[in-house]
């Protein structure tokens, strides 16, 4: 055994210390004097009175951009060039179908809502339920012989699982 390896098996305590020298004394971490250094010392938050001049949703002056419906995602958009690719004439075009066939990804895990747009030309005769649609997509499906039904009138039968089996390639819009 040699001197210089020998360790105390008590070192000595350190003393407390106090003011300047130490890590709570005089002031005790609290600053300087005033308002904050006294006990009791408790403000009102200032971001509660930025709260308080928000405005609130009532009428529609600031807000008009907000709407009673927030929970509802905004439609899949699908124009009719996909439609015309990836159905058959006298086929039914609905949020389901458009799943099944890849036009249209879920939505978490939910069937989205879907909006039919008229980009591009239709010619073959589709039946189209359960999703909002234009004028003019209306208008070129009635033309090539197709039919429509006001996604106001029908109430679609939503599967209670989505098919397991969905494409994972999408068509292009």
């Amino acid at each position: 055994m040699q001197t210089n390896l020998l360790k105390r098996t008590h070192p000595n305590r350190k003393r407390m210390q106090v003011a300047r020298g130490g890590k709570r004394g005089k002031t005790s971490g609290r600053g300087g004097k005033g308002q904050t250094a006294r006990a009791g010392n408790k403000r009102r938050p200032e971001w509660r009175d930025i709260i308080k001049k928000l405005p609130k949703l009532r009428g529609r002056g600031k807000n008009s951009n907000k709407t009673v419906k927030t929970n509802l995602q905004k439609p899949v958009v699908v124009n009719l060039r996909a439609l015309e690719g990836a159905f058959k004439a006298g086929d039914m075009v609905n949020p389901v179908t458009l799943i099944e066939k890849g036009v249209v990804a879920t939505w978490s895990g939910k069937i989205p809502r879907v909006k039919i747009l008229g980009e591009g030309v239709i010619t073959i005769a589709l039946k189209v339920s359960g999703c909002t649609i234009s004028d003019s997509a209306k208008k070129a499906i009635e033309k090539a012989g197709g039919a429509v039904t006001d996604y106001t009138e029908v109430k679609i039968s939503y599967p209670k699982k989505i098919p397991t089996k969905i494409p994972t390639k999408v068509v292009k819009k």
